[in-house]
C-alpha cells in the first residue's frame, strides 16, 4: 500500500510569510552535510552506499547552451523495508513537468558550491526535508540530458540520499503532494506499463513508465529509477 502524506490546508497570505522566516536558513547549515553515518542501521542502505561508492557516474555531454539541476532520491527504512519518496508537482502554466510525479529537486543557484548543494537546497524549499542535516548522502547516479524541442537544455545530476526518521513535511506552492513508495513494489515487474504521451505539436510517443495506483512515472524520472535499480537489485 502507498503511504501518502496530503498537502494539507491552503495557506493565506499569513501563513505564507511566517513560512519564509521559517525556511530562511544560513548557508553552513543548509549546505553542511552530516557526519552521522545512519547506512549502518539498515544493511539495504549499507549495500546501496557500497555500490555507488564503486562506481564512478556518468556525466552528460555539456555543449552549450545548458543549465544544471539536482534532483534527490530519498530513502528511508520502513516496514515494508526501503521505501523512497516522490512529489506530485502542481499545475503551473509554462512549467514543462506541470502535475508530474518527480523527486525533490531544481536548478542549480549561480554560486551554489556543489550539485549536491542544489539538491538538498531544493528538497528544503520545496517539501521542507533538511537534508543537510537529517540526511546521509549516499552517493551519485548517472547524469541525464534530455533532447527534445519540448524540454529546456538542461543537465540533471541525482544523488541519493537516507534519512533515518521521516519529519512532517511542510509544502510549497510548487508541490501538490507528497507520497512514500516501498522499492520492492516501485520495481515490481506488474508496475512497469508502456503509455501514450500527447506532445505539445499534437503528436503521441509512447515511453515506458511505472504505474502507481493513482499516479504514473515517467520521463526523466522513471530513467533515473531504472538507473537506480540496477545497484538496488
Amino acid at each position: 500500500m502507498l503511504a501518502h502524506t496530503p498537502p494539507g490546508r491552503k495557506r493565506g497570505a499569513s501563513d505564507f510569510a511566517i513560512l519564509v522566516v521559517v525556511r530562511r536558513r544560513p548557508p553552513s547549515t543548509v549546505h553542511r552535510l552530516p557526519s552521522a553515518v545512519m547506512s549502518s542501521r539498515h544493511p539495504d542502505l549499507v549495500r546501496i552506499a557500497g555500490a555507488l561508492a564503486a562506481r564512478a557516474p556518468a556525466p552528460a555531454e555539456r555543449d552549450e547552451p545548458f543549465s544544471e539541476a539536482a534532483v534527490a532520491l530519498v530513502l528511508h527504512a520502513g516496514v515494508s523495508g526501503l521505501e523512497t519518496l516522490f512529489i506530485k508537482r502542481a499545475t503551473r502554466e509554462g512549467d514543462p513537468w506541470s502535475g508530474q510525479i518527480a523527486l525533490p529537486g531544481g536548478r542549480r543557484n549561480p554560486g551554489e558550491p556543489s550539485l549536491a548543494d542544489t539538491a538538498m537546497r531544493e528538497t528544503f524549499e520545496e517539501i521542507g526535508l533538511d537534508l543537510a542535516q537529517d540526511g546521509e548522502l549516499l552517493g551519485e547516479l548517472d547524469e541525464l540530458r534530455p533532447r527534445s524541442p519540448f524540454l529546456p537544455p538542461i543537465i540533471v545530476r541525482p544523488y541519493v540520499f537516507a534519512i533515518q526518521s521521516v519529519p512532517p513535511l511542510v509544502l510549497s506552492d510548487e508541490v501538490a503532494a507528497t507520497f512514500w513508495v516501498p522499492l520492492s513494489e516501485l520495481f515490481a515487474t506488474e508496475r512497469m506499463k508502456e503509455i501514450s504521451i500527447h506532445l505539445p505539436n499534437g503528436a503521441r510517443m509512447s515511453r515506458q513508465a511505472i504505474e502507481l495506483g493513482e499516479h504514473v512515472v515517467w520521463g526523466m524520472t522513471e530513467f533515473i529509477l531504472r538507473n537506480f535499480e540496477g545497484l538496488y537489485r
